[in-house]
């Protein structure tokens, strides 16, 4: 319903001006670099490149999730759905149990997708024509209760994921289409740790690597194909208590990078 979205905004609204008023009670005023650090990453787009991407959040109307393209993300956060860090290191991507889900999923999620011509255009690309690749630098940071599943990443064709990075607990896998588990990447990932997701698509094909090595390569022909990154919670209301805003999957991202050759 619209009154979601706008009391998201004034949650939003209400959370700066809180802080600012925090800010205000302290004595003294801010070092210089303290106030420079703040200003250079308000947003995410502060942080990560996000001119050719256009993001999805677990608010808005029911199978209307609100969606949020250039140029407005380029200025744009949404805490704690999609926030900033302090330090200006990374954005974190956060997706509750009872967050709104598109038409065509059962779950929420608080992600990217990729888009062509500064943010215009929605990519949809052929793994048989050229070399397409994505980079990202995350970590898994929170995982919902009862269900403990989360994709970070992933490759996504047409109306499906094609695959995707996604935790069950602490067991990292590489799924290939509804095979959620056809590659183990290691069953004692630690929530918090960084790693490097990659993906390269050609000749029919998409190699997956962990940390620079390659882990699978999966057979996939399509030319609708884009990327994906985020926080894409595998878990709901129906499969996992407490249903609030307080359980919930939370991604960090410290790099993205999509090349097309």
């Amino acid at each position: 319903m619209p009154r979601t979205r706008t009391v998201v905004l004034a949650g939003i609204t209400a959370a700066v001006s809180t802080a600012t008023l925090a800010m205000s009670a302290h004595a003294g005023t801010p070092a210089p670099h303290e106030r420079a650090a703040a200003a250079r990453c308000a947003d995410p787009a502060d942080v990560l490149d996000l001119t050719d991407w256009k993001l999805t959040l677990p608010t808005g109307d029911d199978e209307d999730p609100t969606e949020i393209t250039q140029p407005e993300l380029a200025t744009f956060s949404a805490a704690p759905w999609f926030r900033a860090e302090s330090g200006c290191d990374a954005v974190r991507f956060r997706a509750a149990v009872n967050g709104v889900t598109t038409s065509g999923s059962s779950y929420p999620r608080s992600e990217l997708r990729e888009m062509t011509d500064g943010g215009e255009d929605e990519a949809a690309w052929s793994t048989t024509d050229g070399t397409h690749t994505l980079v990202v630098r995350e970590a898994f940071m929170t995982l919902p209760e009862e269900r403990p599943y989360l994709v970070g990443a992933q490759v996504h064709g047409g109306d499906d994921d094609v695959t995707v990075f996604r935790l069950e607990g602490s067991k990292l896998y590489v799924t290939d289409g509804d095979d959620r588990h056809h590659h183990l990447v290691t069953d004692d990932y630690e929530l918090g740790t960084e790693f490097e997701a990659k993906f390269v698509a050609e000749d029919g094909e998409i190699d997956v690597y962990y940390n620079g090595r390659r882990e699978t390569t999966i057979s996939h022909e399509g030319d609708t194909n884009y990327f994906k990154a985020g926080a894409y919670t595998q878990a709901n209301c129906d499969n996992s208590e407490p249903c609030d805003d307080d359980n919930y999957g939370e991604v960090r991202i410290s790099r993205i990078e999509v090349t097309h050759t």
